[in-house]
């Protein structure tokens, strides 16, 4: 089953793509390689998870908030390419969480994000990952997640 046809499977709609907030591209293409920013849980609405992990966001709201960035990452992935079929592999994560210190299940909340990509790509969308907290991230935001993609081709 192809990426696209997962989608609709799993009724997912891909919200639309987040705007840039400062001078740069949402994503660069070299080498085979899709070069994903950074983009944090932003909904259609234009609002986004914000607040620290570990005080005013709980774990399960960071994960939702992870799988939010994954959805936008989804939409960066679709608008570089032209369709989620042309992806061949998830190859990085980034993913950051905007935690207080002595948090530590940050990857327990960066799954969001892998999670989904495994539920659209399977195998394929398991990537080799990094999940790190941050002392803050931009407009406060909760998490924020970049990734690295193989094209198929």
């Amino acid at each position: 089953m192809s990426a696209e046809q997962r989608l609709a499977e799993l009724g997912i709609t891909l919200p639309p793509p987040p705007a840039p907030q400062g001078n740069y591209v949402p994503f660069r293409i070299g080498a085979g390689l899709l070069f994903l920013s950074g983009v944090g849980p932003r909904f259609a609405d234009g609002t986004n998870v914000t607040g620290k992990v570990g005080s005013v966001v709980d774990t399960d709201r960071a994960y939702a908030a992870a799988r939010q960035c994954g959805l936008n990452l989804l939409t960066n992935m679709r608008l570089a390419l032209g369709s989620l079929d042309r992806v061949d592999q998830v190859l990085k994560v980034l993913g950051m969480v905007n935690a207080v210190p002595d948090f530590g299940a940050h990857p327990a909340v960066i799954n969001g994000c892998s999670d989904l990509f495994v539920e659209v790509f399977g195998e394929n969308g398991r990537p080799a990952r990094s999940a790190v907290g941050m002392g803050s991230l931009p407009g406060n935001i909760s998490v924020e997640i970049e990734a690295i993609v193989l094209i198929k081709g």
